[in-house]
């Protein structure tokens, strides 16, 4: 009896063992991660390349990418310009919550409650480099921290030696300033390229328009083979078989009305992904060459990539990961923002989308998209344009760039990809566009949007709470988000009978209310000059941007517009005394301010 159970206890352990040994196996194999090569090209949305339908650029190594990996057809920028979508890129954190959606900010965060991707990953047992290109737009940490090597030509030995690795590859050839006049391409080449352009319906058919069509296109194919150079190089150096390769755009295109709007043209961005062999499981489609129809937001990328190399998500990241064996459900909207774009226009616009309409809510409806700002006026084609327009000889559709625009815009983006024709207005649309009115709220209130009052003001009153924006938006007594956003929604409306709920926000206790009320006066126009006394109170105002939008809201209600010029050119010659001229907060809503008031004379 003894015998038979000790020959017994062998026997289950010997199966024990095998069963053991199968299990440790298996988890080995599933235990190899991939490296992580992250392409990024510079101000390209998804219309300027080929496998995404460009009549006018040929891109055929991200063609060829396409064919073996796969096409995401709906992924979207958050934030339309490069430096905030980089603040969100690095830390999983919409702009809208760190206070960084405006450009070239650098507002700090709480980098205790913040890491940046690369930390985790780098805690993971992962090699991080970044190549080329960081500009992330956050105070209280150099850009460079979080990386190896940011510089440089690609380190392919480094990567051979130092797997997993995961390395941030950024092209610059198509930015914006491709097209400024400093960067010339061959003469013959962009006038060949010029007379095949297909130009997009909103832009006038003008020999400087296609001059800049052409140098775009030439940028692009140069952006493509850049990507050709650098996925060779991975298959030389042997990583191709272990390497997940992403590519995508930082935002939409460089031609004005593409960047920093959230348009089609400026948030639908190339997103392809090639998955090898091996990790077939992560395949989002049956086989490669196919597409993918999730929708995917740029805030998803972090959270994603986190997910694929097995490293810790920090609970303040958002986003969905939509990639591996993490993989969590698809969002409904995705939710797009742009702030101050650059130095000299200051704007505020929010939106959100479904995979079949888009709406955008113009919280500055009485300045023109096409608002001056000098880095887009380097381009031939926007200045062009604009000399086209002064001279009346635009279409409608055309003009509307340079005109004030409305509060609520509803594109059919599946059947208007140009979103051309506003659907806000018809009836057969009230019950979709308040529904995606209600789903902005609740993203904005669910990212705690820190747009609802000026920059220069929540900058200080985070400061003198020693907090930091993100901090400080988060706690209703200082920044009570639901009363700006109904307040705001009140002033949008643009109803004179509104008016006594104005004068009465003008002597709240809030600054924010106040500003908001001095921007209802300014909407309305001549219909509030019976608000003068209330308008001239605010323009006395110690809050920098109460008294800007008030003397605005003076200069439009009252007709002082020399007046008003002359105490901006004071405001401006009282901060180049103070030493505060690159200050690009509320210097840049002066100048925002001034070009409406003098449209023929652009700063």
């Amino acid at each position: 009896m003894y015998v038979f159970k000790l020959s017994g206890f062998r026997s289950f352990f010997a199966k024990f063992i095998c069963v053991l040994i199968a299990l440790l196996n298996h988890a080995l194999a599933g235990s190899e991660r991939p490296n992580i090569l992250w392409i990024t090209s510079e101000d390209n949305g998804a219309q300027w390349l080929s496998v995404y339908g460009s009549p006018n650029a040929k891109t055929p190594n991200l063609d060829r990418m396409a064919e073996e990996g796969f096409r995401y057809t709906h992924c979207f920028d958050n934030a339309a310009v490069c430096a905030p979508t980089r603040s969100l890129w690095i830390t999983g954190v919409h702009a809208v919550s760190t206070g960084t959606e405006q450009m070239r900010s650098r507002y700090e965060i709480p980098h205790d409650l913040i890491p940046y991707w690369p930390d985790q990953i780098v805690k993971a047992g992962y090699l991080a480099t970044n190549k080329h290109k960081t500009d992330y737009n956050i105070g209280g940490r150099a850009d460079e921290d979080p990386w190896r090597g940011s510089r440089g030509k690609a380190n392919w030995t480094s990567y051979r030696e130092n797997q997993p690795f995961a390395a941030v590859m950024n092209i610059t050839f198509s930015h914006e300033s491709s097209l400024h006049p400093k960067k010339k391409q061959s003469q013959g080449l962009t006038d060949s390229y010029a007379d095949r352009m297909v130009l997009h319906p909103y832009h006038p058919d003008l020999p400087a328009v296609r001059s800049s069509y052409s140098k775009y296109a030439q940028a692009v194919e140069k952006m493509d083979h850049r990507v050709g150079r650098i996925l060779q190089e991975l298959e030389e150096n042997a990583l191709a078989e272990s390497t997940i390769v992403i590519y995508c755009s930082d935002h939409g295109g460089a031609l004005p009305r593409g960047k920093r709007f959230l348009f089609n043209s400026g948030t639908h961005c190339p997103l392809i992904i090639r998955i090898p062999e091996k990790f077939r499981d992560w395949w989002p489609a049956e086989k490669p060459g196919m597409t993918v129809d999730r929708l995917v937001s740029f805030i998803d990328l972090p959270k994603t990539i986190l997910s694929l190399t097995q490293a810790e998500i920090p609970p303040a990241m958002q986003g969905r990961i939509f990639l591996g064996d993490g993989i969590e459900p698809e969002p409904e909207y995705h939710f797009s923002y742009r702030g101050r774009a650059d130095k000299g226009a200051v704007d505020m616009v929010r939106g959100v989308r479904d995979k079949e309409f888009l709406y955008i809510k113009n919280y500055m409806p009485w300045a023109p998209r096409g608002q001056y700002l000098p880095y887009m006026w380097e381009i031939e084609a926007t200045s062009a344009w604009h000399d086209h327009y002064k001279a009346g000889q635009c279409s409608s559709l055309e003009a509307r760039f340079f005109e004030p625009r409305v509060v609520d815009e509803l594109y059919d983006h599946e059947n208007d990809y140009h979103n051309i024709n506003n659907l806000a207005a018809e009836p057969a649309q009230k019950a979709r566009i308040e529904r995606l009115r209600h789903e902005l709220r609740q993203q904005q209130l669910a990212n705690f949007d820190a747009g609802l009052i000026p920059e220069q003001m929540r900058k200080a009153r985070a400061e003198a709470h020693g907090l930091t924006i993100y901090e400080m938006v988060r706690q209703p007594d200082l920044y009570p988000l639901e009363r700006y956003l109904d307040y705001s929604d009140m002033v949008l409306a643009g109803d004179a009978r509104n008016l006594p709920q104005l004068i009465e926000g003008a002597k709240d206790a809030d600054p924010a209310i106040r500003y908001w009320s001095a921007c209802g006066f300014a909407y309305l126009g001549v219909a509030a000059e019976s608000a003068d006394k209330e308008i001239e109170t605010l323009t006395e105002e110690e809050s920098i941007e109460v008294k800007i939008m008030a003397l605005f809201a003076l200069a439009r209600s009252q007709g002082q517009t020399e007046r008003v010029l002359k105490r901006y050119d004071a405001l401006l010659l009282q901060a180049e005394q103070e030493g505060k001229v690159d200050q690009s907060d509320y210097i840049s809503l002066i100048y925002s301010l001034q070009n409406l008031l003098t449209p023929d004379d652009l700063l």
